[in-house]
């Protein structure tokens, strides 16, 4: 298994890019794509899938997880 294949293996199956998580982490693709050269601590890993859920559920235009709730006037 190759290094931080669970957080490919999630963004892949929740139909995330990695480039889209890049960008709600405020860097470049490039340096993200670096990051995962080497396994992440877990704490690290466990705030990336929150941020892999919350992009996908802002694809299927649900609200993310903790995000208010705003009532339409």
């Amino acid at each position: 298994m190759t290094l931080n294949q669970d957080i490919k293996t999630k963004a892949k199956q929740s139909g995330v890019f990695l480039w889209e998580i890049a960008e709600k982490l405020d860097v470049t693709d490039g340096n993200f794509s670096r990051k995962l050269r080497r396994e992440l601590p877990a704490d690290e890993k466990q705030r990336i899938f929150a941020l892999i859920d919350e992009i996908a559920a802002e694809k299927q235009g649900a609200p993310a997880v903790g995000a208010p709730l705003v009532k339409p006037c």
